[in-house]
This record gives structure tokens, sequence and C-alpha cells, in this order.
């Protein structure tokens, strides 16, 4: 049984982490059944990141090394009929996204005018967490942010990064299918794992109000949605 750890729900997503949201999606799109554990400390974890997997008493980090592990692990062909232009649009939204997440994070722990909100809903979600708890977090997020760079933008200047990220996948993500056609990849995966936690995030960000306003985004995000929700965690899908 693969087990997968990652940061819990929040605002009825599985995963208020992005990439931990990806591998999640990723595997209910393939079929294989796991077992699902929550985490809110990272330390103990491969790098000291979520997600990660046990399968077989192997330990594997990082979204992406997870999907390529279990793709060729389990012989998945759920990007099988992918050709070397897809697969390289596939790898540059996966960048981009990398760079969204800094944006989206931004918005929930350094932004003054969203953090409030954000604090008050995860002690109300998961009453584990204390106040002294999640201020640590933020003071090491803070110190993330200003070495990565985005903490050393104006709130203004770092949401023109993350609107022209959104922008780019608004473009590519064609009326009523997914980014490669009528079957969603593992690059579906990855955009539902961003775009649900800005969707779904019940707090009126920049970024929240632009995916609002893009109906191919939301109709992608609810699509996945509906399908990667469908079955019980541990259930494989035929």
């Amino acid at each position: 049984m693969i087990t997968l750890f990652s940061y819990p729900s929040l605002f009825g997503v599985a995963d208020n982490n992005g990439y931990g949201l990806k591998v999640f999606a990723f595997l209910r799109l393939v079929g294989l059944p796991f077992a699902y554990e929550h985490l809110f400390d990272a330390s103990s974890a491969p790098r000291g990141q979520l997600p990660f997997i046990v399968d077989d008493g192997e330990t594997i980090g990082d979204s992406e090394t997870i999907i390529a592990y279990l793709i060729r692990k389990y012989s998945l062909t759920i990007d099988a009929a992918l050709g070397a232009r897809e697969r390289d649009l596939s790898l540059l939204v996966t960048r981009l996204l990398d760079d969204l997440y800094w944006v989206m994070s931004f918005s929930r722990w350094k932004d003054e005018r969203y953090w409030p909100a954000f604090r008050a809903a995860l002690l109300r979600e998961h009453p584990s967490l204390t106040e002294e708890g999640l201020a640590k977090a933020r003071e090491f997020n803070f110190q993330r942010y200003h070495f990565q760079g985005i903490g050393r933008y104006a709130p203004e200047a770092a949401y023109q990064r993350g609107l022209a990220d959104l922008g780019v996948l608004a473009d590519l993500i064609p009326e009523g299918a997914f980014i490669h056609g009528a079957k969603p990849t593992s690059v579906d995966a990855a955009v539902y794992g961003f775009i649900a936690n800005i969707h779904f995030y019940d707090i009126e960000t920049p970024l929240k109000q632009f995916v609002a306003e893009r109906p191919n985004l939301v109709r992608h995000c609810l699509t996945l949605h509906k399908t990667v929700m469908r079955a019980p965690v541990g259930e494989a899908r035929r």
C-alpha cells in the first residue's frame, strides 16, 4: 500500500498545498489505492518538504519525483500518448506552477490583508494548531520568501507575477477539454493542485478573483475536483 504524507485539508480541498494536492489528484486519476496521512511538521520529510510517499518501505519526496516513480513502477499509461512537444509543454507548465506557488503562499502568510483570515481558518479547521505555532511558521515563511525573492516585492508587484502565470494557464486550457485534449494527463493533476487551492480558497485574494473570471479555469478545476473526490481514499477507481 502506498502512503501519501502531505499537509492537511482546508476549505474542503484535500490538501491546502498545491504540491500535495497534485500528488493526491494524480493517484486518484490513475486509480492507485493509497493511504493518506496529514502532517503539519515537515522536518522529518525528505529535504524537509511535503509531500512524500512511502511505498514498499521506500520513501520518495518531491511531487515530480513521486509521479515519475509511480509511472515507472506501476507501468501507468496516463502520459503514454504524449509526444515530445506535449511533454515539453507539460514541463513548462510545471515550472510555471513553481512560480505561482510562491505568490499563493505570499498571499496566505505574508500579506497583512489576508493573513488574519487565513490564520483564523487554520485554527478553526485544525484545533490542534496554536497561535504560537502559526507565528513560528509565519516567521519561517518570511525567511523563505526573502531568500527566494518574492518577500522583497510589494504585494501588488507580487500579485502581478501570479496573475501573469494564471493568464498563461487560462490561455493554454482549451474550452471543454484538458491541456492535451479530451483526457486528463499528469500535468492536469498539477494544474488542479494549484487552481483548486485558489478557487476553493474562501478568502478574496487577487488570485481568487482572477480565477473566478476565467470560466475555463473554473471548469477544469471543478471537473477534476469531481473526479478525484468521487472515491474514498484508499479505494482504487477502475
